[in-house]
């Protein structure tokens, strides 16, 4: 699947027929939106029929601004999951997230984390900003005896990158947990990376677990079209993730016939050979090093930042992607 950024607002991606497997996603995000704000009550109103939620896309299909696709690959049954979210948290805000699940009840895991992350997203952050203003309010009465102090817990922007990392780390930590304690949903050797950004604004905020892929297309100094990979896949072979594991007693290695491939193995048995060091679900493995904890970045956007795709393992590579003739006739907008 993939998501793509442009400031233009209109997407110019067909919507794919409906399918299963490989999954590719447009989201173009205007910088400032016309629509009228919703507040947070009004989501919590809807959410009790998530699926007529208005400009929440999690189907092939298109908006104004975005657009996402999947189809049926080559290894049976379509494990991604997919979701654009516009009007998220409120006026020009937009949630995108690629889940691409593994293990005999992957598809369930990834589909359960599409429709549950967000909605919790949602409520830390509302949390997060209630904090605020009563801290605010505490701050203005503090403020007005000693006005020096204004810089000392940090500027606006550190705290608001600090807020939507404490939202992202509490989300995908309950997320886990939910699946973890889920009554019928089997998660012992299944599981779903998580690939989730917010923009809000020219602020983008990422969140992400596993090996799908965030990548930026923006115009260099040339004007040319050049792709940035925003995400770092969380491999086992990473130095970090590999160090971590094997403190935890799992091991790391590649079978013979795909040396390039390091799995994640139990301590005691050749078994699962996860491809990745991240991961929702997958509890055979967490008590050995697999973990759920997200890497968390925050970026703010420009006018040469064109627009942003979001994709599973089995999208094909991104430069066949900014090589195709819909991103470079529109000049890289969608």
């Amino acid at each position: 699947m993939g998501g793509c950024i442009s400031t233009s607002g209109q997407s110019t991606c067909s919507s794919g027929s409906n399918g299963n497997g490989m999954s590719s996603a447009c989201l173009p995000m205007r910088l400032c939106s016309r629509r009228s704000k919703r507040t947070y009550a009004d989501h919590i109103t809807a959410l009790k029929h998530l699926s007529s939620i208005p400009n929440r896309i999690f189907m092939n299909g298109k908006s104004q601004s975005s657009c996402i696709f999947t189809r049926q690959g080559r290894k049976g049954i379509n494990q991604d999951a997919m979701i654009v979210w516009e009007d998220f948290l409120g006026d020009d805000v937009t949630f995108c997230g690629v889940f691409d699940g593994h293990g005999p009840h992957g598809h369930i895991v990834a589909r359960k984390v599409r429709d549950a992350l967000p909605l919790k997203l949602l409520s830390f952050l509302n949390s997060c900003k209630t904090k605020e203003v009563r801290s605010r309010a505490t701050c203005d009465v503090e403020s007005k005896s000693d006005s020096g102090n204004a810089d000392k817990d940090g500027s606006v922007e550190d705290k608001v990158s600090s807020m939507w990392r404490d939202a992202f780390l509490k989300s995908f930590k309950a997320m886990d947990k939910e699946l973890k304690s889920h009554p019928t949903l089997d998660c012992f050797c299944s599981g779903s990376t998580a690939v989730t950004i917010v923009k809000q604004g020219s602020n983008l905020f990422m969140g992400y677990i596993g090996d799908s892929r965030a990548i930026m297309g923006y115009r260099d100094s040339n004007d040319a079209l050049v792709a940035i990979q925003l995400t770092v896949d969380l491999k086992p072979d990473l130095p970090r993730e590999a160090e971590r594991i094997k403190q935890c007693k799992g091991r790391v290695f590649a079978l013979q016939d795909e040396p390039e491939v390091s799995r994640v193995w139990l301590p005691f048995d050749d078994a699962p050979g996860l491809a990745m060091a991240r991961a929702f679900g997958d509890f055979c493995l967490k008590e050995y090093g697999v973990i759920s904890v997200p890497e968390f970045a925050h970026r703010i956007l420009t006018e040469r930042d064109q627009f942003i795709v979001l994709a599973s393992d089995g999208c094909p590579t991104f430069c066949e992607i900014l090589s195709h003739p819909c991103f470079q006739k529109n000049e890289g907008r969608m």
